[in-house]
């Protein structure tokens, strides 16, 4: 392309354009600095300084000044939840919602918002009706999931399940063992109130959104047992492991004492031996030993336990390989063992331990939902040492 001298002046003229719209953009931008009050720009600075509580009084000033300044009362009925200040947040959202000028995405949002506070405020029969109100609103799924946490806090389980339910089909995400659950509380309510036929249908339909679902198996196991069924509970308990192997040890008890029951613990033991090789467990061990112990002879469990700890090597085993020395060892001998033992087992305190995996809190009971953050399903069947946690 050749050069010609006309454009000469096309370069002048672009650059005079450019710098006539820059202008125009900074008188813009400080007309629109010039029409915000003063306190908006005084809550910045206490905010970039940290004073929170004065950026606080200088936005609700704005407020005050510029009413229509939405997103600020959001911000700040937000900011009044977090800390605790639930009455000015209702204030702030109630506000909102009375307000003729909104249109429906902003009416939506302040409804959502106040729905939150009556949630953290604790009237949630308010937070259930304001949740309710936008089921067919782009709020509708977040909403769900703070329903079906009020659900839980209220141990109303069926509107639990109807939620969990119709979250699973506005999320795309499966439900069936949170569902379960939820089923399992439900028959645990009917158990406590002596109607056993109501227990099984829900065990049953617990079954039938998660086949997997270890705990409804033990239940009906447990119920089984309680009616004198033991050969039943046998076969429920035993149904364990093609559904989730890891969580034998939370019927292994159970099944020897049903074996013992209906004489033929020879054959429990036998079973829970060949578990204990297949799917090492220090609970399923303390339970062999324990049986062995009783039905055959202290040499056996001896046996059983270093067997175990050659297999498997572990502070908790070898604690209980001390355990079983005991038994066989002479008074002269014993002391020097029992001292061993004794700091070996002081070791093994903090590793004898379930965990959740949400919140990381620690128990000695295995629990299917966590006291502490509420989680369900977050406990491994197995103790901290097996699972490789860190004291």
């Amino acid at each position: 392309m050749e050069f010609e001298p006309w454009m000469l002046l096309v370069f002048p003229l672009f650059f005079g354009m450019g710098w006539w719209a820059a202008r125009l953009d900074i008188k813009n931008l400080l007309s629109e600095s010039t029409a915000l009050p003063e306190s908006y720009f005084q809550g910045l600075n206490f905010l970039l300084n940290e004073q929170q509580d004065k950026a606080i009084e200088a936005f609700i000033e704005v407020v005050k000044i510029d009413p229509h300044t939405v997103e600020l009362h959001f911000a700040l009925g937000s900011l009044f939840r977090r800390r605790g200040e639930v009455d000015r947040a209702l204030r702030m959202h109630h506000n909102l919602v009375d307000r003729a000028d909104l249109d429906d995405d902003k009416r939506q949002q302040a409804i959502f918002e106040l729905a939150q506070d009556y949630l953290k405020a604790g009237i949630l029969d308010r937070a259930e009706s304001l949740f309710g109100e936008l089921k067919n609103t782009s709020y509708a799924r977040p909403a769900l999931e703070f329903l079906l946490e009020l659900f839980q806090k209220e141990h109303d389980w069926l509107k639990a399940i109807l939620a969990a339910e119709q979250l699973s089909v506005l999320s795309g995400q499966p439900g069936g063992k949170l569902i379960a659950f939820f089923y399992c509380e439900l028959a645990s309510d009917e158990i406590t109130a002596g109607n056993l036929a109501g227990a099984r249908v829900h065990l049953q339909e617990a079954l039938k959104v998660c086949p997997a679902g270890v705990r409804a198996t033990i239940m009906l196991g447990d119920m089984a047992s309680d009616e004198g069924k033991l050969e039943e509970a046998i076969e429920l308990w035993r149904g364990v492991e093609a559904q989730d192997a890891q969580y034998l040890p939370l019927v292994a008890q159970r099944l020897l004492t049903a074996y013992s029951a209906i004489d033929r613990e020879a054959e429990g033991i036998r079973l829970l031996r060949d578990y204990l090789v297949k799917y090492h467990s220090i609970d399923m061990l303390n339970v062999v030993f324990d049986g062995i112990l009783k039905f055959e002879s202290p040499a056996s469990a001896y046996q059983l336990v270093r067997d175990e700890l050659e297999r498997n090597p572990t502070l908790l085993g070898l604690d209980k390989l001390l355990e079983a020395r005991l038994l066989e060892v002479t008074m002269d001998r014993r002391a020097d063992i029992e001292m061993v033992k004794d700091l070996i087992h002081k070791r093994t305190r903090s590793l004898a331990m379930y965990h959740c995996s949400h919140c990381g809190f620690k128990a000695r009971k295995f629990y299917w939902h966590c006291p502490a953050c509420q989680a369900w399903d977050s406990y491994a069947p197995r103790r901290d040492e097996e699972s490789g946690k860190p004291l």
